[in-house]
């Protein structure tokens, strides 16, 4: 259910040329089948003379929704169409310290 209101709330606000959407929850400390920690990779015209700080406001001003609903953690690489085709490179996430069980006990 998140991904799917994270997919379209990102599809509709910033008409990206690529989109994806990688739930990474089932690498931390949250119940099977959660919907808490996303990764995306965005390509969209709307970065263009933007800044990562920037670009990463439009990103979560357009996800509000899906974190005020439950997600934790979005992690994001957002690229113009320029950036995307001179390198495609998709970071990976560190593996989870734990972070969630230290706030549950």
């Amino acid at each position: 259910m998140l991904e799917t209101l994270l997919k379209t709330a990102l599809t509709e606000a910033l008409s990206p040329l690529v989109l994806e959407i990688d739930n990474e929850s089932h690498g931390h400390n949250v119940p099977k089948n959660s919907e808490t920690h996303f990764r995306v990779v965005l390509v969209s015209e709307a970065f263009v003379g933007l800044n990562r700080v920037k670009r990463h406001q439009l990103v979560y001003k357009a996800a509000s929704a899906a974190l005020e609903q439950g997600v934790h953690a979005l992690a994001m690489q957002c690229f113009t169409p320029e950036e995307w085709d001179q390198s495609p490179e998709r970071l990976s996430s560190p593996p989870c310290r734990g972070g969630m069980a230290k706030e549950s006990r």
